[in-house]
């Protein structure tokens, strides 16, 4: 997994991180983000995909992994 520059695999601040929720559906999640959940960095900046949104996107999900992944 790469992090944007400077970034950590920690998230933001804390503020950030209670106010967590689906990029897609707008599911909120308490804390950190639940290791069902999906994280995946778009344009730079990181969004993260309840697990409900990540199963019934799976297929577009795989489609953007480099072929080394498969």
């Amino acid at each position: 997994m790469t992090s944007p520059p400077g970034g950590s695999d920690q998230g933001g601040s804390t503020a950030e991180r209670r106010r967590l929720v689906c990029a897609r559906c707008g599911t909120p999640a308490d804390g950190p983000p639940p290791v069902t959940w999906t994280c995946s960095v778009e344009n730079g900046i990181r969004q993260y995909y309840c697990d409900a949104c990540s199963r019934e996107n799976l297929r577009a999900i795989e489609g953007r992994l480099d072929s080394a992944w498969w």
